[in-house]
């Protein structure tokens, strides 16, 4: 009869052990994501800025010489990352296959002009350097005309600043809930040896002795939670960073670090708290108190 008593509080304790366990992991795999994202939001609102081209339409009669200086300028330019130079005759046959004829037999002649897409650094993909870019270039006597998306620049640019701050007021309010979250578990662990707690202080334990063993425990479960956690993380980090290579997600290596260790911290501390105050509160209970 003792023995299938003791199985059965030693299921009781594993399971108890277990959902804490999940739930600490849990709870710091979708913090650590969500660090990883307020880490990336820079990252991911670089990557479509530079998705956005000026294009500079040069004259029919510029020369050879001056359109080379050019290309070289603009490569070498700070605000350029990036320069495609496109023919008139590869502009032709690009709006031939895009239309599905050939507009040159209608018209007799080749109406395009030859360009250059500039595809900017991030930094200076704001109306004001842009329109700043435009303006230089369009001077030179060569130069026809420099077209660009101006709307959807500073469509773009305030919806990066919104989606910043909506990231920010989420992760503060998510990292409270996780707090809460972890905490109420570790509660409901210590709760159920309240009266454990009470029967070592009634002997004459010190509060410090009885707190010792419960803090131990749930640090030691807040450690396997956290690296179940950053396995979880590291998985997903490797997915996307493998669907999503033009991020380079894993690119700056102490930032990621980083993350890891705080979320690795961040279980370790809380579990360690909660616990302290949880066992607290129920040596400061009267003993007819734990009933309730």
């Amino acid at each position: 009869m003792s023995t299938s008593f003791e199985k059965y509080q030693k299921r009781r304790l594993v399971s108890s052990y277990f959902s804490v366990v999940i739930s600490i992991a849990l709870v710091l795999f979708l913090l650590g994501m969500l660090g990883l994202l307020v880490l990336n939001t820079k990252k991911v609102a670089d990557h479509f800025k530079e998705q956005i081209a000026l294009t500079v339409y040069l004259k029919d009669n510029a020369k050879e010489v001056e359109i080379e200086q050019l290309k070289k300028s603009l490569a070498m330019a700070d605000y350029t990352k990036s320069t495609t130079y496109v023919s008139k005759e590869e502009a032709a046959e690009a709006h031939s296959k895009e239309i599905g004829e050939d507009f040159m037999d209608f018209l007799g002649y080749n109406p395009l002009q030859n360009s250059i897409d500039v595809y900017m650094n991030a930094d200076f993909v704001s109306g004001e350097q842009v329109d700043a870019i435009a303006t230089d270039l369009i001077s030179k006597n060569f130069v026809d005309e420099v077209v660009y998306d101006k709307p959807l620049i500073a469509l773009l640019n305030e919806n990066v600043k919104k989606i910043s701050l909506w990231v920010l007021i989420a992760s503060g309010v998510f990292t409270f809930i996780a707090v809460l979250l972890i905490n109420s578990s570790i509660r409901l662990s210590v709760y159920s040896k309240r009266f454990i707690i009470k029967t070592m202080q009634m002997v004459g334990a010190t509060k410090g002795f009885i707190r010792r063993p419960f803090i131990w425990q749930s640090v030691k479960l807040g450690i396997i939670g956290a690296i179940i956690a950053l396995t979880g993380m590291a998985g997903a980090l490797y997915y996307l960073n493998n669907s999503f290579p033009q991020l380079s997600l894993t690119s700056d290596v102490k930032l990621l670090a980083g993350l890891f260790i705080g979320v690795f911290a961040l279980g370790v501390l809380i579990t360690w708290l909660s616990t302290f105050f949880a066992t607290s509160r129920f040596l400061n209970l009267k003993t007819d108190e734990l009933y309730y």
